[in-house]
């Protein structure tokens, strides 16, 4: 029996209304004569206040409420992919050539193309025993064979039937003994985390292709990182360059409040990227959701949500999904908003006390897990959240939950971006808390001296931070020798090693490219410290042209980097007047 009620106030985005006698927590209810789309955020008796996801300008005390019984779900299936959603998966392009350039209010527009068929390659049969979340079928959607599985909210039995052909996602390809007839997609509820059988150790590491990230500070397979940063210092450049190089399948970029010209830039610069995997589009393994700051924030808090069901959807195929989050703190704003609308209690800031729970409720989604059902397949989720901390503030509550949460933190520095040092991620913030979890992947697939060399890297960095506090003060000439190399070291680290150009081939470094590179730099520091011992000046250390030539390796291609570096090591010790060794070999594609 449905739901019907009637508004008693209009506060913003917040409606109230009285009536909604067996109304649920968090149903989806349709608000006035235009039916806007809304959703119970508490419930008071049979008052029920009402986050709106449209405007709702236009609404008058008195207009009826009417509830569908049930949470806001999001379409899964084929489709998805090369899609530009908002932030309750209306297809953008769709809704466009349907009600114009503005998402008309009440718009109702299916996510997933009602018309389009598919061709269903059944993998079960009759008489199959099949349950929650087991593959029946596939179907090719772009270079993926899509799985077709048992939704995990169907309890699953016998296959009676199933077809092969040409079939809409709305049409039944399987028929259980019991009646249930399974199409190619399924309705899932966005604030319910779909199940898993096994949650495994985040024990390997996202590889992105930027050195100063899968050397210094790397993320997990299915962790979490958050990128803080000031307005200009390149969040939303470093996520795209994530997006197109990291070590993932399926990318979900959540623009969530985002300002309108920065959501176009992606729109526009998405479908323009090369995939370096295939040389397709980079659009034809992303799904774009595009909530900018002047759409409703109550659609702008629902963006994430479903951002990341898309992404557990994937994951469910046994793909690894990396989901970008940009930005975080907008989330955060509207949930401060709408709470402000039900003048619940403020915490710090003004933003609700609930702030940490309901971060930590989306970060946790991420995982590397093995999937429910059979065959079994293994999948992972890898969240990157941007954070716009008001003026660069990383002790503002937002930056400050996020960084109890996250397992990585890149702190982005606007006067790195300024100098024109990209990635802008200073190196004497940032951190990671993964790293001993991957010292088995680096026995099994690293150099024995990785580990230590990056350990080095990290202490010539901080060591140069704090010498250069000192020249500041009393200059270079007050410094010895080998404290002088330390400063050179650190540069060659900063400019040649940290700093990556994304207009070359440099943009993707393989990570063993980056331990050969590293490696080149700390060989040659060590060589000119037992050079200065023996009595050569620093002056002719610094005019070497090793250092030159170091600085040139990011410009050799990958496929001859190992030789050249090889060369490079072996003729090194000539350079300080000794004889020519032999080192280990060190570096090449991965």
């Amino acid at each position: 029996m449905a739901i019907k009620g009637s508004i008693i106030k209009i506060a913003g985005p917040a409606v109230i209304a009285k009536g909604m006698t067996g109304a649920r927590m968090y149903d989806i209810v349709r608000v006035g004569k235009e039916g806007l789309l809304g959703e119970i955020i508490r419930l008071d008796g049979v008052t029920a206040f009402v986050q709106v996801y449209e405007d709702t300008s236009g609404l008058y005390v008195g207009e009826p409420v009417e509830s569908t019984g049930n949470p806001l779900t999001v379409e899964l299936g084929p489709g998805l992919l090369f899609g530009v959603f908002d932030g309750i998966l209306r297809p953008l392009e769709a809704v466009k050539s349907l009600k114009g350039d503005f998402i008309a209010r009440g718009a109702v527009v299916p996510a997933l193309d009602r018309e389009k068929k598919w061709a269903f390659e059944p993998t079960a049969k009759a008489g199959d025993k099949v349950g929650p979340g087991d593959a029946i079928g596939w179907v090719q959607e772009f270079n993926f064979k899509h799985q077709v599985l048992i939704p995990p909210s169907v309890q699953g039995g016998e296959v009676a039937e199933i077809k092969r052909g040409e079939f809409t996602v709305t049409e039944a390809v399987c028929r259980l003994r019991d009646g249930t007839e399974v199409q190619m997609m399924h309705r899932w509820p966005v604030r319910q985390a779909r199940p898993v059988r096994q949650r495994l150790d985040p024990r390997e590491p996202f590889i992105t292709g930027q050195r100063v990230l899968d050397v210094l500070f790397p993320v997990a397979m299915g962790g979490t990182a958050a990128i803080p940063g000031p307005f200009g210092s390149g969040k939303t450049i470093t996520q795209q360059t994530l997006a197109k190089w990291g070590d993932a399948d399926v990318i979900v970029y959540v623009g969530c409040g985002e300002r309108g010209n920065e959501m176009t830039h992606v729109l526009d610069e998405f479908p323009e990227l090369e995939d370096p995997r295939t040389g397709r589009p980079l659009m034809e393994r992303t799904i774009i959701i595009a909530n900018t700051s002047n759409m409703p924030v109550a659609a702008r808090e629902a963006s994430v949500y479903t951002g990341i069901t898309l992404a557990e959807y994937w994951r469910d195929q046994g793909l690894k999904v990396a989901v970008m989050a940009d930005s975080t703190s907008r989330w955060a704003e509207a949930m401060r908003e709408i709470s402000s609308r039900l003048e619940e209690m403020p915490a710090e800031e003004g933003y609700p006390s609930y702030l940490s729970s309901r971060l930590a409720a989306f970060y946790e989604r991420a995982a590397r897990v093995i999937c429910l059902g059979n065959p079994e397949r293994r999948g992972s989720i890898t969240v990157i959240g941007a954070v716009s901390p008001p003026g660069g503030d990383f002790s503002e509550p937002v930056t400050q939950a996020t960084l109890r949460i996250t397992g990585t933190f890149w702190a982005l520095d606007d006067k790195l971006a300024s100098r024109r040092h990209f990635p802008a991620i200073n190196w004497l913030r940032s951190y990671s808390l993964y790293t001993d979890l991957f010292k088995p992947w680096y026995r099994d697939n690293m150099p024995a001296d990785f580990e230590e060399l990056r350990d080095r890297a990290g202490a010539l960095l901080q060591r140069e931070a704090e010498l250069q506090e000192i020249v500041q003060l009393v200059g270079p000439d007050a410094l010895q020798d080998d404290q002088r190399m330390v400063i050179e070291a650190g540069k060659m680290l900063r400019e040649d090693f940290l700093q990556q150009n994304a207009f070359t081939d440099d943009a993707h470094s393989p990570l063993l490219r980056s331990y050969g590179f590293l490696k080149a730099i700390i060989r040659f520091y060590d060589e000119s410290l037992v050079a200065l011992k023996r009595g050569m000046l620093l002056d002719e250390i610094l005019n070497l042209k090793q250092i030159e030539e170091i600085a040139r390796m990011k410009d050799v291609p990958k496929d001859d980097f190992a030789a050249y570096l090889e060369t490079w090591l072996r003729r090194l010790p000539e350079a300080f007047g000794g004889k020519a060794a032999e080192p280990a070999v060190a570096g090449g594609e991965e």
